[in-house]
């Protein structure tokens, strides 16, 4: 995707928390008729097999098969199998804090975890976003972050139970939808990530008394983890700065 266009919108309508999909009123319709279709089948075929003479039923002994010689297949290795890298430690998973840089001094969470307490945290209105977070089946986070002068980033990762919900993708579409809010933002896609987005925010957040800050993210998925990318600067963030960051940390997923 080119440069994106200004996409602003006032933030205080709305509330900044994770929005949680619903199925619509056609998908509950589709359901009840499909209910009732099924119910009105099975009437029907106890009608027609009551006029009918009783079939004699097939005998309950059947050929034995022969198992297959030979082993089954080799199970999965752990660097091929996600899932054995995903449940483990998350913070493994971070990219690794480049050299030369010095750790933030203040990261959320506790040792580069992020309970769905100190998430919901980071929201504007932590007591909603932990109610959605709940609802959406936030599992657990891992973040990491670094600083060079005036330069820093923070790096997250969110991990979703995803035993209903798409915890995930609905994460990093929240995410897109509020980077999106911004005016004189620039837009590219994430190459080797479907719909995953970086953004570099041209106008500074500028507030009297106060040093103006220039802002970029990124935001993607991959299974049931989210990402997340901010880097703040005084100075205008080059998009090169966001997207190698973005694509090397979609890279350890």
């Amino acid at each position: 995707m080119g440069e994106g266009t200004d996409e602003g919108t006032d933030e205080e309508t709305r509330e900044e928390t994770p929005r949680v999909r619903r199925r619509g009123r056609t998908a509950l319709l589709i359901a009840t008729a499909a209910v009732l279709g099924l119910v009105g089948g099975t009437c029907a075929g106890y009608l027609i097999q009551a006029d009918r003479e009783p079939t004699e039923l097939p005998s309950l002994s059947q050929p034995v098969v022969a198992q297959a010689k030979g082993a089954g297949p080799e199970p999965l290795s752990a660097a091929q199998d996600r899932r054995v890298k995903t449940d483990g430690d998350l913070r493994k998973l971070l990219i690794k804090r480049p050299k030369g840089t010095q750790e933030a001094e203040y990261v959320a969470g506790d040792k580069g975890w992020m309970g769905i307490a100190d998430y919901a945290e980071e929201y504007n209105r932590p007591a909603g976003a932990f109610g959605d977070l709940v609802g959406a089946e936030f599992r657990r986070a891992a973040a990491t972050g670094w600083t060079v002068g005036a330069y820093s980033v923070e790096v997250r990762l969110i991990q979703y139970r995803q035993e209903e919900k798409l915890g995930a993708s609905d994460a990093a579409a929240d995410g897109r939808y509020w980077a999106n809010t911004k005016s004189g933002t620039h837009v590219w896609a994430i190459p080797g990530t479907g719909d995953g987005m970086a953004y570099v925010h041209t106008k500074p957040d500028a507030k009297p008394g106060y040093v103006p800050v220039y802002g970029a993210e990124a935001h993607a998925w991959r299974g049931d983890i989210a990402m997340e990318i901010w880097i703040y600067d005084t100075k205008p963030i080059p998009k090169a700065k966001i997207m190698d960051l973005a694509e090397r940390q979609m890279e350890r997923l």
